[in-house]
This record gives structure tokens, C-alpha cells and sequence, in this order.
């Protein structure tokens, strides 16, 4: 007779290929969305009615198996594939790609999501936020753009808002110092005549009498020149307690002479020591640095002389030029930045001091205008040679290569400026690719250039990318480059245990295990492509031929009910 238990049976056939087109459905309808991870059904047999569990062979018979008829079929579960999708390329760099294993971290509300969508965009308070505008999860970076791990937080990259100016502290020279140049000898010289001076103690208010010069009165610097390089006014306010020396102490700063600048020491000639001065009766003997290009000129129209109100007064100082610097010599300014991006120009002077059989040496000279005292500290990690030391010597060797420290520190002084005090970088002649070299250049000049320098003025954020290592690196309009933070990235050991909270998210779920929140490359995450979106990994004709495989299920079970419904009718009508 026919059973109803095979109605059942289809039923339940009926029912689970029902689901598993639902599932196929949902499949192909995700094709296109982003990152989406194709389902499976998984099916799994009822339980089966016994009508024998067998017999074990024995002596009278060969044993029997188990006699069992299944009761239809049940949905096992389902099964999420996270493969990965393909990487396809948007050319928008705040779309992103997870090529492995991670997930980006999100947060709405307090709670943490996640996603392998990486659709983001900036909102108004320029945070990087998910198209429903969940806030993307990472590392911030401290004042000095270094990224602070260990602390999740809202992901922001403030265009055209964060702004950045860097203190130079490098600065590359390369060229070459023209060693078969003329030997330096001497330094511009100078005769300062006043009535009255005696030696370098006397009072300025005591010169002319006592009547030229009083206290309040201003001594100004105006229209010098060293070289062929305009000297930027100085002024020089008289006390009650000013000297000569302290007056030549400041046309040395004004004028840019370094005591005992240049100096060599035994000189043969007798020539007066560069940089000094010697107060006599009624005369100061003013030497400048030599070289030709630290050859000064300053005369007595130079030297102006005010009262307290700024009106002109008769000066007492005759000033005359008796020599020129000479030797071969050479000059480059630069650009440097002190910390709040303001530009400093800084003129360098090569200055050819002495050859004897090791090689040649050379004194650089220094000067920035916008130092605040005049006058630039400079310090070397070698110094060679047996000459004086008060500027920085540079030897070369007998193929004109450095053979002394191969950099200057300088500091630049920047007192009441608001800029950091003071202002330091290392002057490098010999750096990887760039280097000064002392080389004989017959009927040529000595050349150097400064061709590389960091630091900057201030610069906007102006754009940015993201790396493998989802490291955010800003751009600024100065050039400059900095990290302002980091993707941050979860790991799960079973991924497949998260729960689908819609909308591309997902949820920690009871199988999934905690989340490992870490940085792309690290424990499996995978690396992470800027400008680009990973694809559903949907495979339509496998989709497809399930389709069909599942409507054939589904035909096949509804045939079951049909004909046993036909038997029951059978045995109805046989009834009667």
C-alpha cells in the first residue's frame, strides 16, 4: 500500500532545494557588489528507519547488513567562501583592496564591524568613513608623524587643513676647489683713524674731544659689501662704557670677518693676521678675512653716525682702504629653514689656505644675514693640519680627494625669532653620490654648489596614499612627505564563524574566535592595494549549473508527492 511517509520525504526535498535556490539567488544577485563572499547550502540525510541493523556472519549464515530507509533530507548548513576576489583598479585613493586575509575595522555607535569593502570615502570633518558612513579604524600618528600603535581610533587625513614646515638639517655640497689656484695671503686692510683712541680701552664718548660721540648714539653699517655680495645694515647703539674694542669687535660681526680667520700659521710673508685688528694712537688697523671673494669694501661713508632721535652727526672715523684680499677663493649661497619654515640665506666661502706636499687646504667661511647676533658658530669633527682652527679646515689629499672630517656643524642663532635656538645643520662635502674635490683646473675656476637640502617652508596636506602596509603617507605642497597614520586590520581564526550584520558587515559570532587587530603583512592579513576594490568572488556558472541542478531537485521531489498521491487515490478507490 502506499505510504505517507514518502509525502514527507518529497516535502522535505521540496523545502531544501527551496532554500538552496535562496541561497543561489542571493548568490547571483551580489555578483556586482563589492567584496561580497559567495554562500553555499550544505544538505545531510534525516534519520533513517531501521528495519534491521544486520546480523555478524556465523557459523549457519553469512550475516546481513542493516535494513534502512531514509526519512528525506535537511539543510546541514551553510557555508561562506572567503576567498578572495579580484583587485580591480578605481584610481580613487580612498578606495581599498585587502589582498589576503584581514578585515578593515569599522565602528558605528560604539561597536566595532567588519568588512572586506573598502568603498571609504572623507566626510566633512575629513574622517575616512564607509559609504553608511562607519567610521574606518587605525593608528594615529604623534607630533613628529611617527605612528602610535597599540590604541585604535578614528582614521582622519586633514586636507588642506594640516600644515608642516621642517628645519633643515642636512645640506650636500659637490664641486670641485681649484687646487693650482693662487695661494691666500692676505686680507683686506683697513686704517680707522679717529682723534683720541690710544689703544683698544678707550672710550668712544672720549674720541673727537668728547664731543663727536655720546652715550645713545647709534653707529650703523650701511651700504658694505664683501665680494661682490650687498652686507645687510647693522647697528650699533653707544653706552657710557662702549670701547674701540667693542666697536671692532662689532665691524667684525657686521662685516663678517671671523677672528683669526684664515690665519696660517708661520706665515712667510709677515703678512698681517686675517681677522684682527690692532687699536694704536689714533689708528685701528682692520684686517679682514682673505680670499678674493671675502675681499671687503667699506669706507667712511659706510659708517654713519646718529643720535637717539636717528639725525645724522659729523662722524669722527676716516676710513681707509690700504689692500685687498687675495687668493683663489669661491662662493655659493643656499636656503636652509629654520623650525618654522622661515628662509635663511647662508653664503659659504672656500678659500684656498695652504699646499704643501700631503695635499691642499681649505678654510670655509660662513655668513648668514638673519643670524640675530651677526655671527655663525661652526664646528668640526676633524681638524687637521697645524694651522689655526678659529674657521673649519678642510684637507684634501694628493688626488684632491677629502681627506678631514667631511662635514661642518652650524649653528645659526635665531633669538627672539619665535624659531627654534638655535638653528643647526651639517654642512656634508662628501655624501653618497655628492662630493668636493680639490683637483688643479688650468685657466678654470673653483666651482661648488649646494645640491641637496632638507627642510621646508610651510606646506598644506594636499594628498595622499596608502601603502601594502597601510601606512598613510601625506603629501605637502612644500615637497614634503610624512606618515599621519596607519590601517588598521583584524584577524579571526575562523573567519567563517562571523555573523553577517548586513550592509558588508560582519560581526564576532561564538566560532569565530577574538579579533587579532594588527597592521596589513602581519599574521596573514595580506597586503593592502590603494586605489582599487576587491570584487565579489562569485562564479556565476557555477551558480548556474546549480540552478539547474536545484530546479531539478526541486521537480524531481514534487514527481514523489505527485505519485503518491496518485497511489493513495488507487488504494482509495480500491476501498470502495
Amino acid at each position: 500500500m502506499a505510504s505517507t511517509t514518502s509525502l514527507f520525504t518529497g516535502l522535505s526535498g521540496l523545502n531544501a532545494n527551496a532554500r538552496q535556490l535562496e541561497v543561489i539567488g542571493n548568490n547571483i544577485a551580489n555578483t556586482n557588489t563589492t567584496a561580497f563572499k559567495s554562500n553555499r547550502m550544505v544538505f545531510a540525510p534525516t534519520f533513517n528507519r531501521n528495519f534491521s541493523l544486520g546480523t555478524a556472519p556465523s557459523a549457519n549464515t553469512g550475516g546481513t547488513n542493516p535494513g534502512q530507509v531514509g526519512l528525506g533530507v535537511s539543510i546541514a548548513g551553510t557555508q561562506r567562501n572567503f576567498n578572495n576576489g579580484a583587485i580591480s583598479p578605481t584610481g580613487i585613493n580612498t578606495d581599498l583592496a585587502i589582498d589576503g586575509g584581514g578585515f578593515f575595522i569599522v565602528e558605528r555607535a560604539g561597536q566595532q564591524f567588519y568588512t572586506r569593502a573598502g568603498e571609504f570615502q572623507l566626510n566633512s570633518q575629513n574622517e575616512l568613513v564607509s559609504l553608511s558612513g562607519d567610521r574606518v579604524q587605525g593608528f594615529s600618528v604623534d607630533d613628529n608623524f611617527n605612528v602610535v600603535e597599540g590604541q585604535l581610533t578614528d582614521l582622519a587625513i586633514p586636507l588642506g587643513t594640516l600644515t608642516l614646515a621642517e628645519a633643515t638639517r642636512n645640506v650636500n655640497l659637490s664641486g670641485n676647489l681649484r687646487a693650482d689656484g693662487d695661494l691666500a695671503v692676505q686680507g683686506t686692510a683697513l686704517e680707522i683713524a679717529a682723534a683720541g683712541i690710544v689703544d683698544g680701552t678707550t672710550l668712544l664718548t672720549a674720541l673727537g674731544g668728547g664731543a663727536a660721540i655720546v652715550d645713545t648714539d647709534t653707529l650703523t653699517v650701511s651700504g658694505a659689501a664683501r665680494g661682490d655680495k650687498s652686507l645687510p645694515d647693522a647697528v650699533f647703539t653707544v653706552t657710557a662704557t662702549s670701547t674701540v674694542d667693542d666697536l671692532m669687535q662689532f665691524l667684525q660681526e657686521a662685516l663678517g670677518v671671523v677672528p683669526d680667520g684664515g690665519y696660517r700659521a708661520g706665515d712667510p710673508t709677515g703678512a698681517p693676521e686675517p681677522g684682527s685688528y690692532t687699536p694704536a694712537a689714533g689708528l685701528v688697523s682692520f684686517i679682514g678675512n682673505f680670499g678674493e671673494d671675502n675681499d671687503l669694501e667699506f669706507d667712511t661713508a659706510n659708517l654713519v653716525l646718529n643720535d637717539a632721535t636717528g639725525g645724522p652727526k659729523a662722524s669722527p672715523f676716516m676710513i681707509t682702504k690700504t689692500g685687498s684680499a687675495d687668493g683663489e677663493s669661491v662662493r655659493t649661497t643656499f636656503e636652509v629653514f629654520d623650525s618654522l619654515g622661515t628662509a635663511i640665506q647662508v653664503d659659504l666661502t672656500m678659500v684656498l689656505a695652504n699646499k704643501d706636499n700631503t695635499g691642499t687646504y681649505w678654510r670655509a667661511f660662513l655668513h648668514a644675514p638673519d643670524d640675530t647676533d651677526l655671527a655663525l658658530h661652526l664646528e668640526m669633527g676633524d681638524r687637521a693640519g697645524t694651522f689655526d682652527d678659529a674657521t673649519p679646515l678642510l684637507m684634501f689629499d694628493n688626488f684632491g680627494r677629502l681627506a678631514s672630517s667631511p662635514s661642518i656643524n652650524v649653528e645659526v642663532d635665531r633669538v627672539d625669532s619665535g624659531a627654534a635656538d638655535p638653528m643647526s645643520f651639517a654642512l656634508s662635502f662628501d655624501s653618497a653620490g655628492d662630493a668636493v674635490t680639490a683637483l688643479s683646473d688650468d685657466g678654470g675656476e673653483s666651482q661648488i654648489a649646494a645640491v641637496f637640502q632638507d627642510g621646508a617652508f610651510l606646506g598644506v596636506l594636499s594628498d595622499f596614499s596608502v601603502g601594502i602596509d597601510g601606512l598613510i603617507t601625506g603629501g605637502f605642497t612644500n615637497g614634503l612627505t610624512r606618515s599621519i597614520g596607519q590601517i588598521g586590520v583584524a584577524s579571526f581564526t575562523n573567519p567563517e564563524g562571523l555573523v553577517d550584520a548586513g550592509n558588508n558587515l560582519f560581526r564576532v559570532g561564538p566560532n569565530s574566535g577574538t579579533a587579532l587587530i594588527t597592521t596589513p603583512l602581519e599574521f596573514g592579513t595580506g597586503r593592502l592595494v590603494g586605489g582599487a576594490l576587491e570584487l565579489s568572488n562569485v562564479d556565476l556558472s557555477s551558480e548556474f549549473i546549480n540552478m539547474i541542478l536545484t530546479q531539478t531537485g526541486y521537480t524531481a521531489s514534487s514527481r514523489v508527492i505527485d505519485t503518491t498521491n496518485q497511489l493513495l487515490q488507487q488504494l482509495l478507490v480500491t476501498g470502495r
